[in-house]
């Protein structure tokens, strides 16, 4: 079986799943199209461009099996490559542009949204990492179809697509219990993203207070980081340099390594799809809301 693996936006948390479905579906001779993760709002809409003028070749091949993340313009690629609808379509939702919060620089994108639209419809199966993942976006589709010019019937298809569509989270395998270093019980860990989505400036704020209130605690900030990082960051290594223990993204050996170290971690994210980044360490620390840190550690 001939399988077209295509990730339009790969960021972690997307490449450790493609990974992962390379490395455990084996009946499967894959064939991979990657693109990096940077400038979103051109990726997710143009993609296919990027693709037809460079791998040409590639998608003109017949596939049994094309499995597709929610950022690729999945119905577009269908239309250049014909032979691509042939084979069986799937895609896969990390998460959706329907519940993505927008920041307050940001107007709300409506070529995302219906890109993961056309996307879905376009699909002969379509996966969500949750349930939470599902619903958000076949509620945030209807709002959004309701604001078009024409009266579009969008809530009987959208139920069916709600009904067939199936969940399945990106799997977390469990570490060895001796992989675990010495835990510090007053070492902080941020592990998410650096972009604003994951709010930031509560976590901070919460440490800023802390250290003026002479609270002793070490500091552990790594994740991915994008080209524009919100400001609050630079602000943060300044006024908590004294705190501060491991700053910006790891290898994954070391990255891991900070995890072990750790004894508290702290989520200010407005949301979570399925939040790959807690679930790390999850079973391992004590997860923390900000507004508990300072009674945790005072």
């Amino acid at each position: 079986m001939r399988g077209l693996l295509l990730s339009a936006y790969d960021a972690v948390s997307h490449r450790y799943w493609a990974d992962s479905v390379i490395s455990h579906v084996e009946a499967v001779e894959w064939t991979q199209l990657r693109l990096p993760a940077r400038h979103f709002r051109w990726r997710i809409r143009g993609n296919p461009l990027t693709w037809l003028f460079k791998e040409h070749e590639t998608l003109s091949q017949p596939y049994d099996v094309v499995l597709v993340t929610s950022m690729v313009d999945l119905a577009t690629l269908i239309g250049l490559f014909p032979t691509l609808g042939q084979a069986h379509k799937v895609v896969y939702f990390h998460e959706n542009q329907f519940a993505y919060p927008v920041s307050e620089a940001q107007q709300s994108p409506a070529e995302g949204k219906m890109v993961n639209l056309y996307a879905a419809l376009a699909a002969d199966t379509v996966i969500f990492n949750s349930a939470y993942n599902r619903d958000s976006f076949i509620d945030g589709a209807r709002a959004f179809l309701k604001k078009m010019p024409e009266n579009v019937p969008a809530v009987k298809p959208l139920e069916a697509l709600r009904k067939r569509a199936r969940i399945l989270p990106v799997p977390i395998m469990p570490l060895d219990d001796d992989h675990h270093g010495q835990r510090h019980p007053r070492r902080i860990l941020w592990n998410h993203r650096w972009e604003y989505d994951k709010n930031p400036e509560d976590f901070f704020e919460a440490l800023f207070a802390l250290s003026d209130q002479g609270v002793a605690f070490e500091l552990v900030v790594v994740g991915q980081r994008f080209r524009d990082v919100p400001p609050i960051f630079a602000e943060a290594e300044q006024r908590l340099a004294p705190h501060i223990k491991t700053w910006g993204p790891l290898p994954e050996g070391r990255y891991q390594a900070e995890l072990d170290k750790a004894g508290i971690v702290v989520s200010t994210t407005w949301h979570e799809f399925q939040g790959l980044a807690i679930m790390d360490v999850s079973g391992q620390l004590r997860m923390l809301p900000a507004n508990d840190l300072c009674r945790k550690l005072g």
